[in-house]
């Protein structure tokens, strides 16, 4: 693999709510994903990429800041809904090493910081959900401010509160996923500029409200789905999401035949997007753009539906932290896997490497450019997890150790992942493992202290419980 020096484009997909075992290529041989197998197929998969969790109920809005700025969680600012200016986000880079930065779809971290990123936009949600057949939109404003306003009533069936949201217009009857994809092919038709570009496509889908065009929810029948593995009727302690808008969307205790059904729905939305990421492809290579483009696909996290008898994101299970990642384009190698452990905020500095751009010193991640050279190399030999103040974590090649802290729980979880991968039996308490958890514990507090946990809100607070 070569570094390359002629500036490539870059067009960077981020999905709302996808967990990393969603593609057929992949291993999961229920969903239908012809787009992505074949992107995986081009390029490189990481199969553990990981978000470090989140200090906020909303975990995408951290998620894509850490993206964005490639700062680590503890570094955001208010859990990513601003950005601040010594924050040098990926456009802003990109901008000032010449390229054109388009971006259409969802932006969670505030409208300032848009203007920042990109010069050019369209069909932009500032949010982070809404209806997927009515989304209130804005065309790009170049000033960042977005003044227009329109109220709008969320639930409207359960309470009649209206708030002001960022929107200049609506498109009626049409789905967000091909709201994006539309805007993305018509400006990749109509984009005859010489210069490189980044352009940037942040679906809302497979995020609930999970509704799809028939087509894709027909592909899918509940009775068709098995129930994973992990499935519980509900969590075994409540460490203070059990009644989070995530969390009521099924009723207790979780049934085999509701998991079964909004597994389905998930993976027709996934089915959907796949489409959309294919057409954009495809208008690349009618634009003669394609052989020269890095292309990017991930997700800001995952999703239980299920699983420990979660539904959210609001946990450090697997099935919420790993996201896929899939990188493809001029100088990459071409249907390989990657097993390193990495942080998706490390996709920052990768990128700057590939296009030959200097990474800004803001910058926290470790470039994955050397994992992508040697297959056998580890990136990071631990992660460190967290979710708001009630979660701390760490996890190794073959255990994680998860740590719950409220004011009413006290629990501490050990999972072997190479026997255990669905994390069903908790190891911790049993003398054979005394080793493992004290090794993993001393490790958590370095990187407790090397993250400056102690220093946020939420840590502060999870550590004085400890």
């Amino acid at each position: 693999m070569t570094v390359l020096t002629n500036r490539p484009n870059l067009v960077l997909f981020v999905t709302d709510d996808q967990r990393f075992d969603t593609i057929a290529a992949l291993g999961n041989d229920l969903i239908s994903t012809p787009n992505l197998d074949e992107l995986a197929r081009s390029g490189v998969a990481f199969t553990q990429a990981h978000i470090p969790g989140g200090t906020f109920g909303a975990i995408c809005m951290p998620s894509r800041a850490m993206l964005h700025t490639g700062k680590s969680l503890f570094h955001l600012a208010n859990h990513g809904w601003e950005i601040p200016d010594d924050h040098v986000m990926l456009g802003e880079t990109l901008r000032s090493a010449g390229y054109r930065t388009f971006a259409t779809g969802k932006w969670h971290n505030g409208t300032a910081s848009h203007a920042r990123s990109f010069s050019e936009g369209g069909e932009i949600f500032f949010g982070g959900m809404a209806d997927h057949w009515n989304v209130p939109v804005c065309r790009y404003d170049p000033s960042g401010v977005y003044a227009e306003t329109a109220r709008k009533i969320d639930n409207p069936f359960y309470q009649n509160k209206a708030k002001e949201v960022h929107c200049d217009h609506l498109t009626p009857g049409k789905h967000s996923t091909e709201l994006f994809g539309d805007c993305a092919v018509r400006w990749l038709e109509e984009e005859a500029d010489e210069r490189p570009f980044m352009m940037y496509v942040a679906f809302m889908a497979p995020h609930d409200p999970r509704s799809m065009p028939d087509d894709y929810r027909n592909l899918y029948k509940p009775e068709d789905i098995p129930v994973p593995d992990n499935y519980r009727e509900e969590h075994p302690f409540d460490y203070g999401i059990r009644d989070m808008r995530d969390e009521v969307l099924e009723a207790y205790p979780r049934t085999r035949e509701a998991i079964r059904h909004h597994i389905a729905e998930y993976y027709g939305m996934i089915s959907h997007l796949d489409y959309e990421v294919g057409r954009v492809i495809a208008a690349l290579k009618k634009a003669g753009k394609y052989e020269n483009t890095i292309i990017v696909f991930t997700a800001d996290h995952g999703l239980a539906l299920g699983r420990h008898g979660l539904m959210g994101k609001q946990s450090n299970y697997e099935h919420s932290i790993r996201v896929p990642l899939l990188l493809a384009g001029p100088g990459i190698p071409s249907n390989q896997i990657r097993s390193t452990y990495l942080y998706l905020y490390d996709l920052y500095p990768t990128l700057c490497e590939l296009l030959g751009i200097g990474v800004p010193e803001s910058v926290e991640g470790q470039s994955l450019v050397p994992a992508l050279l040697d297959p056998g190399l580890q990136h990071r030999e631990y992660l460190g997890l967290a979710y708001e103040d009630a979660i701390r974590g760490i996890k190794n090649r073959r255990y994680k150790l998860l740590e719950y802290r409220t004011e009413t729980v006290k629990e501490t979880q050990l999972f072997d992942l190479e026997t255990d991968p669905d994390e069903r039996f908790n190891l911790f308490g049993l003398p054979e493992y005394e080793d493992v958890a004290d090794e993993l514990r001393e490790r958590l507090h370095a990187i407790r202290d090397e993250g400056d946990d102690l220093a946020h809100p939420t840590g502060i607070r999870f550590w004085g419980r400890y």
